[in-house]
C-alpha cells in the first residue's frame, strides 16, 4: 500500500527534524496544519521506518511504544537531553518549524 498524499506530508514533515531536536505527533499534525496526533502516529506506524521516526515523540516526551529503547539509545547518541531514563527534555529540544 502507498502512503496517501497526507501520509508523505507527514513523512517530509519528520524529515525535516534536524538530528538533536525532536517533535510530538501533535507538532507534526500543527505545523502541516491538518491531521491531528493520532492521525500522524498512524502514518509513523504504516510507514515511518525510511524517516527519522525516533525524533517524533508522545507529548509527554516518551518514545514510540515498543520502541523505546532503540529511540532512547538514538537520540542520545545525536545528544538529545533526556529527563531521567526514559523522558526528553522537550523544553530543551523541542523542533520549531521554519
Amino acid at each position: 500500500m502507498d502512503p496517501t498524499p497526507f501520509a508523505e506530508r507527514v513523512l517530509e514533515a519528520v524529515e525535516s527534524v534536524p538530528p538533536g531536536q525532536v517533535a510530538t505527533y501533535g507538532d507534526i499534525a500543527e505545523a502541516l496544519g491538518e491531521g491531528g496526533p493520532r492521525a500522524v502516529g498512524r502514518v509513523m506506524a504504516l510507514w515511518g521506518g525510511g524517516v527519522p521516526w525516533w525524533r517524533v515523540l508522545r507529548a509527554d516526551g516518551t518514545p514510540p511504544p515498543g520502541r523505546e529503547r532503540e529511540a532512547l539509545r538514538r537520540l542520545a547518541a545525536e545528544g538529545v537531553p533526556l529527563r531521567g531514563d526514559a523522558r526528553v527534555d522537550l523544553a530543551r529540544c523541542r523542533w520549531a518549524p521554519g
